[in-house]
């Protein structure tokens, strides 16, 4: 059998025929397959995207033959930089660039012959899809969840454009990998922080890995605490965030982030100079450089004195870089004693430390030692635990309006604006008469210009194409200038999985009626590296929409699933800078693309992935070639009685129930070898005294169970069984308990460890009746000796032990 050639008959027959169209007036109970889309930043699929969209599709196969009603759609995420820095670099423009990789994509996501309806197909880049992008922003905007603010902000001075925070890997830009530096701009912020404990509470409710939701929490970071309010000695007030009110008392200086707005405030006059180098020295550090723990902390002192609340004491305030802005308020107040980096700096620049809380085993301590104590209505002070002592310390100030307890989180509002021209533009027009003013809904979308200058100069490549940014504002009807940066891309990605099955809708984004009965998603497939970006972006923007009522669910994705990563062959990440990317392509030529999937669901585990061979794949086309022998064979049998086979029985209905439970848990590897094992099965059956009616029923059986890893094969060995098109309208097979309760087993007889021979026995057979049978009918293996003992493992050997 040439593969490729039923590959292609088959292909034709599923279009011609819309197998695969999802039909929203079916009865059957609906199930969401979605894979994360792809990314047409290069012109041709490799076997990465094919590991994940094949065995998915694998999934969604056996969904459908359980009697669901399958939605599995297909787009492109085709907005983003690495388009934009092709056109840089070629002169190609970034639209034409985008859409050949997806028309080039397109025929190889087809190649897999996956169920995908592309009736339902979404392209992020055309103003068909970013006009709704815009549309989400405008009603973010009209809720108070999209706000404009000039704010410290990571610039990669590679790509001249903003990262959000989640975008920043070890200090780099995810894209490129350059270094990340902080410039103050007037941006686009998503209030994502006001969902920050929904975010957090709502992650029991789905089913994600844990090690993903442990991610989010960590990211979201919840810090339960006291808001402290410190004077200052010239007038006005600020405050602190502490999870250790407890220690007020011992506070001997005060920390500012070097970015903190009212540096230029505190700072006195002879002071101006050292602390205006400093800040610039800070902004050139990353900040994974900022709160390492090896290095050593410097700081500059502001001139300016704080009052302590707790005992009106007076003490210094500094700027250091190991205070983030981003965090809390952006500052410290420093406690040398009972905290690791402020002791470090206290000892750098000699300033006070004192203990205001005993050791935890009551050692010595060489600290200077103030009696831990709370203040009392009455002015005194009384001995309490650490935690009751949080407690009493914000209470206590509290009543005289110096504190408030606290929630705080690590979570920052998302920075959505981009200075870049391949993205969607924000639809905001700024007019000197009115301020901000939204676009109107009805002149959506802004289009994106497409004679642009790319060179890239660290401003937004619109901000040059005058006839862009010229218009007229909407309320006014006066001169006004158009918002000239981007969104994030991941703006896009934060709500297409609710375009997907109203794509076509030209009156709203999507319909609550069409949203009530598709979503949310059943089940979610995708890399775990967006873990803390577009999984967490899109949980954001469903639980905003749900607010505004256009949704009537809190989650997105209801089950999610992470692929692992098939490596290059040198055990590093697939890169064309590595040459080490692997194409599917010139596999599917010479096996087909059935055998490279089944290759792929069984040469790996799908969780974890690993490094490239193909070593193995020869093998599974070996043994689809000897699956159609076996096909063939059973066709050539008489008939017979149908009667089942004990031993054969008790395999296929094992190897049923193994692989039913095996493909929703996602173990294609496990499912696919038990599909192996039932092969060899049914060939031993065929070597001896055979049913022909039975084995023809255990071969479809077998082409059921195989059709989810090999669609085409599977179609041409059904119809060469003589049965009806198709066979994916068929049901998947269901286990027969009955055939799995087997009256006898076969047990191996070892002696010292080494096999000796196999016999049958009772399924019910006690330890002692095994025994027994041994040594009444393998006299001769003992040799005359006694055995020392007798070990019996029910169901599967005994080992006799001479």
């Amino acid at each position: 059998m040439i593969f490729t050639d039923i590959e292609k008959k088959w292909q034709k027959k599923w279009e011609e025929t819309r197998l695969y169209a999802f039909d929203p007036a079916s009865k059957n109970p609906k199930h969401y397959v979605l894979e994360m889309f792809s990314y047409p930043s290069g012109a041709k699929l490799h076997i990465g995207h094919w590991y994940n969209y094949s065995l998915a599709d694998s999934y969604a196969r056996y969904m459908r033959m359980k009697g669901y009603n399958v939605f599995h759609p297909m787009g492109f995420d085709a907005f983003g930089l690495p388009a934009e820095n092709f056109a840089i670099k070629t002169g190609i423009h970034p639209s034409d660039s985008t859409l050949a990789n997806i028309e080039t994509m397109e025929q190889q996501l087809k190649a897999i012959g996956a169920t995908f309806d592309w009736d339902y197909e979404i392209k992020t880049c055309v103003p068909a899809y970013y006009k709704w992008t815009q549309w989400c922003f405008l009603q973010l905007y009209k809720n108070g969840l999209a706000y404009r603010k000039a704010a410290p902000v990571n610039w990669c001075p590679s790509c001249n454009t903003v990262l959000a925070n989640e975008q920043v890997q070890d200090g780099t830009c995810e894209r490129c990998h350059s270094i990340v530096t902080k410039k103050h701009l007037t941006q686009w912020f998503f209030k994502i922080t006001a969902y920050a404990e929904q975010l957090l509470f709502d992650l029991d409710k789905v089913d994600w890995p844990e090690k993903t939701k442990a991610m989010q929490k960590n990211w979201i970071g919840k810090s339960t605490g006291s808001e402290i309010t410190f004077g200052f000695e010239k007038g006005g007030d600020f405050n602190v965030f502490t999870t250790r009110a407890d220690t007020l008392l011992g506070c001997t200086y005060v920390v500012f982030s070097p970015e903190h707005e009212q540096v230029g405030f505190i700072t006195t006059p002879e002071y101006k100079d050292k602390v205006e180098e400093y800040r610039e020295a800070a902004a050139r550090a990353t900040e994974i450089d900022r709160l390492s723990t090896t290095r050593e902390k410097t700081g500059v002192f502001t001139g300016s004195y704080a009052i302590n609340p707790a005992n009106g004491r007076r003490v210094p305030i500094w700027i250091a870089d190991y205070v983030l802005s981003s965090y809390g308020t952006g500052i410290v107040m420093a406690v040398p004693a009972h905290d690791e980096r402020d002791y470090a700096f206290a000892s750098k620049y000699d300033l006070p430390i004192e203990r205001v809380i005993r050791s935890a085993d009551g050692s010595a301590d060489p600290l200077p030692y103030v009696e831990y104590g709370i203040m009392t209505n009455s002015g005194g002070f009384d001995s309490l635990s650490s935690e009751e002592g949080k407690k009493a310390v914000t209470q206590s100030l509290k009543d005289k309006g110096r504190a408030a307890f606290k929630v705080n989180y690590r979570l920052r509002d998302w920075l959505i604006s981009r200075q870049r021209y391949w993205g969607a533009p924000i639809p905001m027009v700024y007019c000197e008469q009115c301020g901000e003013v939204p676009v109107p809904e009805s002149d959506l979308p802004v289009k994106l210009p497409y004679d642009v200058d790319f060179t890239p100069d660290g401003t937004s490549p619109l901000a040059k194409k005058e006839d862009f940014v010229n218009t007229v504002c909407p309320v006014c009807g006066g001169p006004a200038k158009r918002e000239t940066d981007t969104m994030d891309t991941f703006v896009c990605s934060s709500w297409y999985y609710l375009r997907y099955p109203d794509n076509k809708n030209d009156e709203e984004a999507f319909s609550r009626k069409v949203m009530d009965k598709l979503l949310p998603v059943d089940k979610y497939i995708g890399g775990a590296e967006h873990a803390c970006m577009h999984l967490l972006y899109a949980r954001f923007f469903t639980k905003a929409f749900r607010d505004m009522g256009t949704l009537g669910f809190d989650e997105p994705f209801s089950s999610l699933v992470h692929q692992g990563i098939i490596l290059g062959p040198d055990g590093e990440k697939m890169s064309k800078s590595r040459g080490n990317v692997i194409s599917p392509d010139s596999y599917i030529s010479k096996y087909g693309s059935d055998t490279l999937r089944m290759y792929l669901g069984f040469g790996f585990n799908y969780i974890e992935g690993g490094p490239w061979n193909d070593n193995g794949i020869k093998s599974i086309f070996r043994f689809l070639e000897r699956v159609e022998r076996l096909v063939q064979r059973v066709m050539s049998l008489p008939g017979g009685s149908g009667k089942p086979d004990a031993g054969l029985n008790y395999q296929l209905n094992y190897a049923i129930g193994r692989v039913g439970g095996d493909i929703p848990a996602f173990s294609f590897n496990t499912a696919i070898a038990r599909i192996m094992e039932l092969v060899n099965a049914i060939y031993k059956y065929l070597g001896g005294a055979c049913d022909g009616a039975f084995a023809k029923e255990a071969a479809q059986k077998l082409i059921l169970l195989l059709a989810p890893f090999a669609p085409h094969f599977a179609e041409e060995m059904w119809e060469t069984l003589g049965k009806d098109y198709s066979v994916f309208n068929q049901a998947f097979p269901i286990a027969d308990e009955g055939a799995l309760q087997r009256s006898t087993v076969n047990m191996a007889l070892q002696l010292n460890g080494k096999v000796k021979a196999n016999f049958d026995i009772a399924a019910d057979a006690s330890r002692e009746e095994v025994e027994k049978y041994v040594l009444q009918n393998f006299p001769k293996l003992l040799l005359g000796q006694t055995p020392k003992k007798i070990i019996v493992i029910p169901g599967r050997l005994v080992n006799i032990v001479l």
